[in-house]
């Protein structure tokens, strides 16, 4: 049973770790929102790593099939995805870099916590990164998982090591952004947001 957790640990962390277009977003969040706000986003990117750790035991090589058949498809609604949700954030960010300091409030985000757990929920669900990971790391991972109990220790394993590391991500930025001076932290959010956009971009051309 301790081999399965690890397995479960070990695929958890395949799909959580690679910093990508969402890892980019998330870190943006904790400078720009504060803790309370990316510690949600976090909890939306690990509840979808969850699902997918569910589905790699369940019906893992068919979804990987599938997956691979329509891999256009699915790299250009992500492409999609992440450019208007970047484009979004550019525009909001290059709004406030244009304000007076003074008007500028010290956290310059206007996300809840329960607007950014679904909006992480939403991207890294057809985040393409996450779904190329899942098909084929996560998935041969999962290979040898067949008992009820054995399935529970890996979807677990999975989704708290994918929590841990994502909340990692959201504390540490979190906790940072208030010792970052407010353009400081504008200026990254640009540069954040124009990073997921050129990640959009890319994976079309």
């Amino acid at each position: 049973m301790v081999s399965v957790l690890v397995v479960g640990v070990l695929a958890g962390l395949s799909v959580a770790m690679p910093v990508g277009p969402v890892g980019v977003l998330l870190l943006r969040t904790g400078l720009v929102d504060g803790v309370r706000v990316a510690v949600a986003a976090a909890c939306g990117i690990a509840t979808v790593d969850l699902a997918y750790a569910v589905v790699a035991v369940a019906v893992g090589a068919p979804v990987s099939r599938v997956l691979g058949e329509h891999a256009a498809l699915v790299r250009g609604a992500g492409a999609v995805v992440l450019v208007l949700v970047g484009t979004g954030g550019l525009v909001a960010s290059v709004r406030a870099a244009r304000r007076p300091l003074v008007e500028i409030p010290s956290s310059a985000g206007t996300s809840s916590p329960l607007s950014a757990y679904v909006r992480f929920v939403g991207l890294t669900a057809v985040n393409p990164l996450t779904a190329v990971t899942f098909t084929t790391v996560a998935v041969g991972l999962a290979a040898g998982v067949d008992r009820a109990a054995s399935v529970v220790v890996f979807v677990l394993g999975a989704g708290v090591a994918s929590l841990v590391w994502q909340l990692l991500l959201a504390v540490g930025s979190g906790l940072l952004g208030p010792r970052v001076p407010v353009r400081a932290r504008v200026a990254v959010s640009v540069l954040g947001a124009l990073a997921v956009v050129l990640a959009g971009v890319a994976l079309v051309v």
